[in-house]
């Protein structure tokens, strides 16, 4: 089993598309190691380089933020779902 992260719009760009991709990880870290190895176009929009969310992203498991759970040592089991989401501005 695996979890699947969406991937908003703005960012299916850098993945060839894709609206969701499905990985095979225990861990929100372990998603981001291997969006780094698979799209790391995807993770450097997520991820600034010392590997930490970017302050305009937003991750989510299922409904809840990573950041009221374990940051990125937030544990996943099969079926979660993994939610990016970046911010909008404008005027």
């Amino acid at each position: 089993m695996s979890v699947k992260v969406h991937v908003p719009t703005a960012l299916r760009p850098y993945c060839a598309g894709a609206a969701e991709i499905s990985l095979p990880v225990s861990s929100v870290s372990a998603a981001l190691e291997m969006l780094e190895a698979r799209h790391p176009s995807l993770y450097s929009c997520i991820c600034d380089e010392t590997g930490a969310v970017r302050p305009h992203v937003g991750l989510f498991v299922n409904q809840s933020h990573i950041r009221d759970r374990e940051g990125l040592a937030t544990a996943l089991a099969p079926g979660d779902v993994v939610i990016i989401l970046t911010a909008v501005s404008g005027g």
